[in-house]
């Protein structure tokens, strides 16, 4: 059985081939494979494995039948029989893909609706009232699917003869957020009179998204990189989740383990719970004069009316 997402047709047209090559075995006469995505959204304490609807599916009748009721052993929600392992693959990819597509949406309108004047917040509120409108936000997309998957498509799609443009635009959106995050910021900054090389930065999390220990492919690393290069090398990065040895051989840089002194900047890059409870004093205490809050998912919005403020 194989679980990790994959582009359609690669159980059977790469593994199946590998397995018969190391094994000595024939595929169907001696063994057989079956295909069934893990659906599991981290941190999502609601939708564990057993409450999430299974989707299952084998390389002929039996297979599929067995490891159906394999799964039915301990999945409560149910199970989906897929007619095939390849619409299997398919089904878990366009998941990711499908809300990587979204929130890119959501970011271009922020990009756009930031030029206007306009608070994209403001905008997804008065537009969620019609029944039909898909909540999606704008943020960062990392992590080890959402941030990723979508190309193993892409990759498919070319070998097959296709060119998927809008796949590939809203990945360009999506890694390109923390680029602009950044440099959305050091224009604040320079804006209250602060020059980027002489100031202090905080950034709070560095997690891939909130309450999660997982780094792996966070574009909060874009932001700091993107700092770094307009000359802000005073940088502090805090996250209650993250490991800072993980951190420092996966990024190469050091993360502190408690805020002081005073910050020029300070850039909430995740919504941990930790600091959804955080009161305006507390950014007080932190800011120097002319203090920016770079808040990028919009959780203190309304919030901290002291502050100069900005979000996505």
């Amino acid at each position: 059985m194989y679980e990790s997402t994959v582009y359609p047709g690669c159980t059977e047209e790469d593994c199946v081939p590998l397995l018969e090559q190391l094994s000595g075995l024939k595929y169907i006469e001696d063994f057989k494979v079956g295909f069934s995505p893990e659906r599991i959204n981290p941190g999502d304490r609601e939708h564990t494995l057993v409450k999430i609807k299974k989707i299952t599916s084998g390389c002929d009748a039996e297979s599929a039948e067995e490891i159906a009721k394999t799964y039915e052993l301990i999945i409560q929600a149910g199970i989906y029989r897929a007619s095939s392992i390849k619409v299997a693959e398919a089904a878990k990819i366009i998941e990711n893909t499908q809300r990587d597509i979204n929130i890119a949406f959501m970011n271009e309108l922020s990009i756009i609706f930031n030029k206007m004047g306009i608070n994209t917040m403001e905008v997804l509120e008065a537009a969620g009232t019609k029944w039909n409108f898909l909540k999606f936000f704008p943020g960062l997309v990392g992590g080890h699917c959402i941030g990723v998957d979508p190309y193993y498509l892409v990759y498919k799609a070319k070998e097959v003869g296709y060119h998927p443009q809008i796949i590939s635009a809203g990945r360009f959106i999506n890694d390109s957020m923390g680029g602009y995050i950044a440099k959305q910021t050091v224009k604040k900054m320079i804006g209250a009179d602060k020059n980027p090389k002489n100031v202090r930065v905080l950034i709070m999390g560095i997690t891939f998204k909130e309450n999660v220990s997982d780094i792996r492919n966070s574009k909060v690393v874009d932001i700091y990189k993107e700092l770094k290069s307009f000359g802000v090398n005073n940088i502090d990065v805090v996250d209650p989740y993250a490991d800072a040895q993980e951190v420092k051989h996966e990024y190469g840089f050091e993360m502190v383990k408690e805020v002081s002194g005073k910050y020029d900047a300070i850039i909430v890059a995740v919504s941990h719970k930790s600091y959804l409870d955080l009161k305006e004093e507390w950014f007080r205490n932190l800011a120097a004069e002319g203090c920016i809050i770079v808040d990028v998912k919009g959780a203190f919005r309304n919030r901290l009316s002291s502050f100069s403020y900005w979000s996505l």
